[in-house]
């Protein structure tokens, strides 16, 4: 392929070839794609940047692919700025746009880095694209407080069988697969005749080896079977976000969740589950706390539930926080989030955003945890994730690690209507129940809430904007899954190998 600086036709192939895996990528994800777009998506962008040779092409080439990606896939958050930020609809687009170009930036070093180990190793360099790739999304995770929202793995988590993949290396290693796949395809046909055979073979097999190993795991379904059975009860209360802090609607609300609840336990639940922020007051300074308190007694269920916590003293805090109620009426252990929604629940930089200030002045900033724990459920131990929290694999695995027998996030996700938001963040909860091998049991204000097997099949799913309760069995399991020894080790031997092939090249450049 010729290089491509220089010629005008030869750039705007590229440039086209670029949005084109941005467009497939965004393709890859809820609710107007579908999972078989992400194992060609990246296809064209590689073939692309083995024929270039500028850095900044290169990076210019991966930021179209990333800026179309993530309008694709985030397009929600501006109608949320407008609605519930009293942005003008022109600042909001904006604000989405510094936060797209900000994620743009990854699959921008993605590509540079991929042409500098292309320009020393050759065509076969194109197989480093999975571990490159990878590389970029731990650094999505982790800078800035990380905003690892639908990483690549996530678009196989409704394909079963290649999702069980997840059990032994995370979503990440679901993202190493895909991406192979995808640099396996680009080096078949941009490669001599001669390895377009081999090279196809090598990737038909692993993901041959990778199916039956999921279609096993699904087969073999021990996990549906082992532990101590409970019965768990999800209350979606559906309460609109413009309604849920109005003080008129609070007995109205309160009355809602008290009857769904009552519901729940008259249908065995032994667990109560409310979404995020489910109490239109602090649980803990205002009388209709004594309410909640009444109704564990009466059911003689455990009720967990979030609601905020106020911390006085000489520097006072707010935490958006996670409560369980014995069936005494007690509190057993209260959880504080720890990732907070940045322009949600914290503004960062704030001093420096003075332009977005009705945005700045409309948060305000919770202090985030400090503490990973566990909540006693009987003899049993359960963990929660609050909302965002659930998109940080890391996370749920040390609540695992600390004695987590059952998963429960709890979320309000009102503020993004009947948007892809729901079910995008729906996804990433499925795919933490797979990587831990535990049952999930979701409890969201307007839906999706649910409930899915360690297999990441459905148990229970309501539809958005529906006033319901629904009440399922669960599992409380104890085994650990590889990945839940293990953690995240193989992504960082990825981020190793890619910073060798890195030096290499450096040091052997002409």
């Amino acid at each position: 392929m010729a290089p491509l600086l220089g010629l005008d036709g030869h750039r705007l192939v590229s440039f086209s070839s670029a949005g084109l895996s941005g467009v497939m990528l965004a393709l890859s994800f809820p609710t107007l794609g579908h999972p078989a777009s992400a194992w060609v998506a990246l296809v064209p962008l590689l073939v692309t940047l083995y024929g270039t040779r500028s850095n900044r092409l290169a990076f210019a080439l991966g930021l179209i692919t990333g800026l179309i990606q993530f309008v694709g896939i985030l397009p929600w958050l501006t109608p949320v700025m407008v609605e519930f930020g009293g942005f003008p609809w022109p600042g909001a687009v904006a604000l989405n746009g510094l936060l797209v170009a900000y994620l743009a930036l990854f699959p921008a070093v993605f590509a540079v880095m991929m042409v500098r180990i292309c320009s020393h190793h050759g065509k076969w360099a194109l197989l480093a694209a999975a571990p490159v790739w990878l590389t970029t999304e731990l650094g999505r995770m982790w800078l800035f407080g990380g905003f690892p929202w639908e990483l690549l793995g996530y678009s196989q988590t409704s394909v079963l069988p290649v999702a069980q993949l997840a059990s032994l290396f995370g979503v990440h290693g679901v993202t190493l697969l895909v991406v192979f796949i995808n640099s396996a395809v680009a080096l078949a046909l941009i490669g001599p005749r001669s390895c377009r055979v081999p090279v196809l073979a090598v990737a038909v097999a692993t993901l041959t080896v990778v199916v039956l190993f999921g279609a096993w795991r699904l087969t073999d379904n021990r996990l549906v079977h082992d532990g101590t059975p409970l019965r768990v009860g999800l209350v979606q209360g559906n309460i609109a976000q413009s309604s849920k802090w109005n003080p008129d609607m609070r007995s109205t609300i309160l009355s809602r969740y008290l009857d769904l609840s009552r519901q729940s336990a008259v249908d065995g639940a032994g667990l109560i589950v409310w979404p995020e922020s489910a109490t239109p007051f602090s649980f803990e300074e205002h009388s209709d706390g004594d309410l909640i308190r009444q109704l564990a007694r009466e059911t003689g269920a455990y009720l967990l539930f979030g609601s905020t916590q106020n911390q006085r003293g000489p520097a006072p805090k707010v935490f958006n926080a996670a409560f369980v109620l014995r069936p005494d009426g007690e509190v057993a252990t209260v959880y504080h989030k720890i990732h907070l929604v940045p322009f949600g629940e914290y503004v960062p930089l704030r001093p420096l955003l003075f332009f977005a200030s009705p945005l700045v002045e409309s948060v305000t900033d919770f202090s985030p945890g400090t503490e990973t724990m566990t909540l006693p459920i009987g003899s049993h131990q359960v963990s929660t994730a609050i909302c965002y929290e659930i998109i940080y694999p890391a996370l749920i695995r040390r609540f695992v690690q600390q004695g987590s027998h059952l998963l429960t996030t709890i979320t309000n996700d009102a503020w993004y209507g009947e948007s892809a938001a729901p079910h995008q963040h729906f996804q990433q909860a499925v795919m933490r129940a797979i990587e831990q091998g535990r049952y999930m049991v979701r409890a969201a204000n307007t839906g999706i809430s649910g409930v899915v097997d360690p297999y990441g099949r459905i148990v229970a799913r309501s539809a958005i904007f529906e006033t319901t309760v629904m009440t399922e069995d669960v599992r409380l399991l104890t085994g650990l899954t590889l990945y839940g020894r293990m953690g995240d080790l193989v992504a960082h031997l990825c981020l190793l190998l890619t910073l060798g092939l890195l030096v290499i090249a450096r040091r052997t450049r002409p």
